[in-house]
C-alpha cells in the first residue's frame, strides 16, 4: 500500500531526491509523497523498442511529446544476431525517422554512456530509461531510473511521470583508496554492506567529496540498482564541477533525514570481486586467487570507458593472454573506441591477444558476441553475476574491477595485477 505524508507539510531539510523531484514537479514533496514531474530525457533500448513503439502506436495512439527528450540507443544485440532482431532494429530506425527522435545505431555504443556523452543527463535532470542501470546518471546529479516500456511509453507521450518519492540511504567514503583499488571495488564493498535488497526502493546518496572522476562516478552509480536502489545519487564534486553549470539547489540540506547512514574508509580496502550468483558476494580477491577462469570480458556500462581500458592495458603490456583463456575487449562507445585507438591503447590490448569487440553492450546479458558454456568461468567488470545472465545456467560469473580482470587474462586464473609482475 503507497502511504503519502499528509499536506502541506512543515518544510524541513531536503535530500538530494526530494530537491531534484520537488524542482521538477509543482510542489515540494519528501519522501513517500507521490510527485508528478517533468521528465528531461527518455531513453529506449533496442531490446525494448518494439515493445515502446507497440504501446505508442497501439496502445496511446500518440507521437512524442517533446521529441528533442527522446533517444533509441541501439546497444544491447549490436549489430544483430538474429534475422528478428534486425527486423526490430530495422523498426526502431523506422520510428526514429517518423517522429524525429534521436537515433543512435550500431557502434555508437552503450546507451547510458552515449547519453552522458551527448549531455543528454545533466544536474538536476529527470532522465528515464528502458534499462535498470539508468541510474548510471546519478553521477552528475541527475535523478536517473529504469522503467519498463510501458512507463517509458507514457513518459515519452505526456512529458512527465509519476514517481512514489524514495527515502534516502546516506554513504560517506574516507580516506583515500590505496593504489590497485578502484572505484568498481568501492562499489562492490558498498553493495556487500548494504546487501542486495538493502536499498529496496530507495535513493543511495554518495558523498565523496572531491574524489573521483565522471566515468569513476557513472561506475558507483551505476552499480547502485545492484543494492535495489530507484536512483543512486553522487553529490557533485571534482570535476563534476568543471564539466556542468551544477545548481546549487541540487545539493542535500544539512540536517535531511536517511533511513540509513553508512561510513565506508578506502584506505583499508582491498581489491573485491563479486562471487556466483549474487552481486552482494563480495571477497577480497585474494581468496578467489587460483581459480581457473575460460573467459575474461572487459568492458560494459559499469566498466568500459576509456580509463578502464587504460587500468587494463597497463597490466596487459608486455605479457599475453594465457592460452586457454578468452579475453574480450569491448570499448563502451565509439568516442571510447577512437580515443583508445589514438594513444595506443587498443595495439597494447591486441597485441596482449584481446579480442576487440562493437562498442555496446556485449556479452553482458548473454545473448550475443561471446556467451559461456556449460560450466565455463568467466570474469567480468560488468555488474551481474546471476545465474545464466552471460550464457548457460551452469556457468559462473566473477566481477572484477578492469585491472583485476587484464590480470586473470595473462595467469589464466583469479589474480591480482601483482601477481603479473611477478610471475616474470
Amino acid at each position: 500500500m503507497i502511504t503519502s505524508h499528509p499536506t502541506p507539510h512543515t518544510p524541513h531539510p531536503q535530500t538530494m531526491a526530494e530537491k531534484i523531484l520537488s524542482r521538477r514537479g509543482d510542489k515540494t514533496v519528501y519522501a513517500g509523497d507521490l510527485a508528478v514531474v517533468e521528465v528531461d530525457q527518455v531513453m529506449v533500448v533496442d531490446s525494448i523498442a518494439q515493445s515502446f513503439i507497440e504501446r505508442m502506436q497501439k496502445d496511446l495512439a500518440a507521437v512524442p511529446k517533446y521529441p528533442e527528450r527522446v533517444s533509441i540507443v541501439v546497444d544491447h544485440v549490436a549489430p544483430a544476431s538474429t534475422v528478428s532482431v534486425a527486423q526490430a532494429q530495422k523498426e526502431a530506425r523506422e520510428y526514429a525517422a517518423q517522429t524525429g527522435v534521436a537515433l543512435f545505431d550500431v557502434g555508437r555504443g552503450i546507451c547510458h554512456q552515449v547519453l552522458m556523452e551527448e549531455g543528454l543527463a545533466r544536474p538536476g535532470w529527470i532522465v528515464l530509461g528502458s534499462d535498470s542501470h539508468s541510474t548510471t546518471y546519478g553521477a552528475v546529479a541527475a535523478f536517473g531510473t529504469g522503467m519498463g516500456a510501458t512507463d517509458i511509453a507514457l513518459a515519452a507521450a505526456s512529458g512527465k511521470t509519476w514517481l512514489r518519492v524514495p527515502e534516502s540511504v546516506k554513504v560517506t567514503f574516507t580516506g583515500e583508496l590505496r593504489p590497485g583499488v578502484s572505484a568498481k571495488d568501492l562499489a562492490l564493498e558498498m553493495i556487500r554492506t548494504l546487501g542486495a535488497d538493502g536499498a529496496t526502493y530507495q535513493s543511495i546518496e554518495i558523498h565523496a567529496g572531491d574524489r573521483f572522476t565522471r566515468g569513476e562516478r557513472m561506475t558507483l552509480a551505476n552499480l547502485c540498482v545492484e543494492a535495489g536502489a530507484k536512483v543512486g545519487l553522487v553529490v557533485p564534486g571534482g570535476e563534476i564541477l568543471t564539466m556542468y553549470d551544477v545548481p546549487e539547489w541540487v545539493y542535500p540540506d544539512d540536517g535531511a533525514t536517511y533511513v540509513q547512514h553508512i561510513e565506508l574508509d578506502l584506505s583499508v580496502l582491498n581489491p573485491r570481486m563479486s562471487a556466483p550468483s549474487e552481486v552482494d558476494n563480495v571477497h577480497d580477491v585474494s581468496e578467489l586467487r587460483g581459480l581457473k577462469v575460460d573467459q575474461v570480458f572487459i568492458g560494459t556500462c559499469t566498466n568500459g570507458r576509456l580509463e578502464d581500458l587504460h587500468a587494463a592495458a597497463e597490466v596487459l603490456r608486455g605479457h599475453k593472454v594465457s592460452p586457454g583463456t578468452r579475453l574480450l575487449v569491448i570499448p563502451a562507445s565509439s568516442q571510447v573506441m577512437e580515443a583508445a585507438m589514438e594513444d595506443g591503447t587498443l595495439l597494447t590490448l591486441q597485441r596482449a591477444g584481446a579480442v576487440l569487440g562493437t562498442p555496446g553492450c556485449g556479452p553482458c546479458m548473454g545473448r550475443h558476441q561471446g556467451v559461456l558454456a556449460p560450466g565455463e568461468v568467466c570474469v567480468s567488470t560488468s555488474n551481474r553475476n546471476f545465474i545464466g545472465r552471460m550464457g548457460d545456467k551452469d556457468a559462473q560469473i566473477y566481477l572484477a574491477s578492469p585491472a583485476v580482470a587484464a590480470a586473470t587474462a595473462v595467469m589464466g586464473k583469479i589474480a591480482l595485477p601483482g601477481d603479473v609482475g611477478a610471475a616474470v
